[in-house]
């Protein structure tokens, strides 16, 4: 790569495999073959058709036994935590290394910047998108909020009363450098690599063996995440089979209207306003989709974006972005650039308005835009974040109705596949965007990556 490109002299250690084969293995005999592998043997080393089996078996176990899917909750969630253990120390190695390697400290400035527009502009998009299909299709229009199945809803209601932005900004500060790798606080982690970066690139020759150190280090990490992959199906499987065993089939089709809706919008944003932005940008968006197949699909069965953010670094490196887009770009995006979760907050508000019978101005839902603009940066890093900023959305309008919230609970799970994927899509965009931008995409890596 041009810029942010990994040392020469442990290029060859990071990038190729580690078994590699050595020089003094024997030739096999002129008349021997190698037996090629069956296609069931090659079908069994694909991760994408392991998670799509995976994801298939935990359907079918959630329907056809729910106690039992329920009870594989565990499993997804001992997954996730598989990934989270090592989220924070791949960010900061990654922010760290490439700003240490960059000598022009205004570029990584240029950069965050540069992103930050990008994830107002797109996320506002996404907001007014999600207005304007719930105007033209109205799925909460007919609907009796009184004869649907509700829910418990007042911890997110809780906690989205005391949610402001002014104690989201100033949270990004940690107070213990410790607790926030230990708490796996993002924007914290973030935060602190920046500053710690920016010491080392100051530094100059002195902070050379330290960097050489992490990057090292990274290597060791990176490998730890091509071992958790190897468990991605089973933690796909526990997550979908408890998703179906504890909502239920069921559940869809009272509701099953708003879904298709959200659905058909994220599916219009992905391919109509994600790929204008690419072909602006000279790239195709299908095969970047391509490239990213197996981390949808585990996000897919996890219903988490979070479950594949450090592969999504590697991977995006590999595409061809230079190393501190990536480490900035990605990291952030999981809180600035939800342009799934933006999408669905926006509709769900006016579903709620729509099924209680609140006929939203035009100010009114300019208003409802501009609230989310703030709230929605904050739908990431906690448990039901989505309700939590819907919560905090609706007690900031005071228009429509809170106990709304409860008609969502038992299709929100089903929902947040769709904007995780998105997130995940977005944010994939988002730092060839900013690489491109920035002069820091080596068209010769992106050729190889794409074959």
């Amino acid at each position: 790569m041009s810029e942010g490109s990994r040392d020469p002299e442990i290029q060859h250690e990071t990038r190729d495999d580690i078994a590699a084969p050595t020089h003094g293995e024997p030739e096999l005999p002129p008349t021997a073959h190698p037996v090629p592998p069956s296609t069931i043997a090659r079908l069994g080393r694909n991760l994408t058709f392991r998670v799509l089996v995976a994801i298939t078996l935990g359907i079918i176990l959630g329907v056809v036994a729910p106690s039992w899917g329920k009870a594989m909750k565990p499993v997804g969630d001992t997954f996730v935590n598989l990934v989270r253990m090592v989220i924070a120390p791949i960010i900061f190695l990654t922010i760290v290394i490439g700003i240490a390697q960059t000598t022009d400290l205004k570029k990584v400035g240029r950069v965050g910047l540069r992103a930050f527009i990008y994830f107002e502009i797109v996320t506002t998009f996404a907001l007014a998108i999600g207005v304007i299909v719930m105007n033209l299709v109205r799925p909460g229009d007919g609907i009796d909020a009184s004869r649907l199945a509700t829910g418990d809803i007042s911890r997110y209601t809780t906690a989205g009363e005391q949610m402001n932005w002014v104690d989201f900004f100033t949270h990004i500060v940690p107070s213990s450098v410790v607790g926030a790798f230990a708490q796996g606080e993002i924007l914290q982690v973030v935060f602190f690599s920046v500053i710690f970066g920016v010491a080392l690139a100051s530094l100059g020759r002195t902070a050379r063996p330290v960097t050489r150190v992490l990057d090292r280090l990274m290597t060791v990490f990176f490998r730890i995440v091509g071992i958790v992959m190897v468990v991605a199906p089973i933690g796909a499987f526990g997550a979908m089979a408890y998703t179906i065993g504890n909502y239920g089939l069921g559940s869809l089709v009272a509701l099953g209207r708003l879904m298709g809706t959200v659905y058909l919008t994220m599916f219009l944003f992905i391919f109509i306003v994600l790929n204008l932005i690419a072909r602006l940008y000279g790239f195709s968006l299908w095969r970047l989709i391509v490239y990213i197949k197996d981390e949808i699909l585990i996000v897919l069965g996890t219903s988490s974006s979070e479950a594949v953010l450090p592969r999504m670094i590697d991977k995006m490196e590999k595409f061809g972005c230079a190393r501190p887009v990536v480490g900035l770009v990605i990291p952030a995006g999981y809180s600035f650039n939800l342009d799934g979760t933006s999408i669905y907050l926006s509709m769900a508000t006016l579903f709620i308005a729509q099924a209680y019978g609140v006929d939203l101005t035009v100010g009114q839902q300019l208003s409802v835009l501009g609230v989310l603009m703030i709230t929605s940066k904050g739908a990431a890093g906690v448990t039901g974040s989505g309700f939590i900023v819907l919560a905090s959305t609706l007690a900031a309008l005071r228009v429509v109705p809170m106990e709304g919230l409860a008609l969502l609970l038992g299709v929100d799970r089903f929902m947040s596949e769709a904007r995780a994927i998105t997130n995940l899509i977005g944010n994939a965009v988002a730092t060839v965007v900013v690489a491109k931008g920035e002069k820091g995409f080596d068209p010769a890596v992106h050729a190889e990556a794409i074959g």
